[in-house]
């Protein structure tokens, strides 16, 4: 008997020196607690160990079905949801029996059980900030249609700008109502960009199409003063073109051109053969 109780301390002796958990068996036999297998159950990464109760938890018009271990938290269950649905941990809101649980209550100190279902809603706050988050990009896109539109009668205008660009060159006077015209049609566009609420990507159109505007009004200045104060040109001046006709023979002709009134000053130099 005496060897009997020196074992049994010395088993006790044991159990306390060793760093392991230990458990009862239903028998009354005192072994070594086992560790239960990792399992992804959720899917994103994010394990628990077992054993495992599936809850069932109604979002909106869906269902979601997570697996989590019964003395886990109601926080832990937001963090398997953040992996199912949009919603962060911090933008959801678990309901068990009509009341809203806190992240750190154990679901099996509430009664959640295997099957249990819970309701999930979105924060509030959160719900308001994507909401002012689509209208703010949706301002954006109706921004950017606004400059488009601009940009496209800005186009048509370059097209005008351009043609009196060409013409001066050329040495065609133009009416000065042209110039004063396409100036004020490019002052529109230029206002219309004005009344144009921008934010982002739309602000920086509107700044480009802004600066290509004023630029076009800076050639209509530079073209107008031109056209007034021409330098080679005068009013008496005329353009002579001349003419070349084809013969049978093959060979090209230059014919000089009608005699002109003495006011009129012709451009080409004429040299004459035997």
């Amino acid at each position: 008997m005496m060897k009997k109780s020196s074992d049994s301390k010395g088993t006790a002796s044991m159990v306390e020196s060793l760093d392991v958990d230990w458990e009862m068996r239903p028998s009354g036999m005192l072994v070594q607690k086992r560790d239960d297998d990792v399992v992804d159950v959720n899917g994103g990464g994010v394990s628990f160990r077992g054993p495992m109760i599936k809850i069932i938890v109604s979002y909106g018009s869906s269902q979601h079905e997570v697996y989590v271990p019964a003395q886990s938290t109601f926080g832990d269950v937001k963090k398997v949801l953040a992996h199912k649905t949009s919603l962060g941990p911090q933008e959801q809101r678990l309901f068990f029996r009509g009341k809203e649980k806190v992240d750190g209550e154990h679901l099996h100190m509430e009664g959640v059980k295997d099957k249990t279902k819970l309701l999930l809603l979105e924060d509030s706050a959160s719900k308001e900030r994507k909401l002012e988050e689509i209208e703010k990009r949706n301002e954006m896109l109706k921004a950017c249609e606004a400059v488009a539109g601009v940009r496209a009668e800005v186009d048509k205008l370059l097209e005008r700008v351009t043609a009196l660009e060409v013409a001066v060159n050329g040495g065609t006077k133009v009416d000065q109502k042209e110039f004063v015209v396409s100036t004020e049609l490019l002052m529109r566009q230029l206002l219309k960009l004005d009344g144009i609420e921008a934010e982002g990507e739309s602000k920086l159109q509107r700044k480009a199409e802004v600066r290509r505007v004023q630029n076009l009004v800076d050639a209509l200045d530079s073209l107008k003063a031109r056209n007034s104060n021409p330098i080679s040109n005068n009013d008496n001046t005329v353009s002579v073109t001349t003419k070349w006709e084809s013969f049978d023979s093959g060979m090209g002709s230059l014919r000089a051109p009608a005699p002109v009134s003495p006011s009129t000053k012709v451009k080409q130099d004429w040299e004459q053969f035997d």
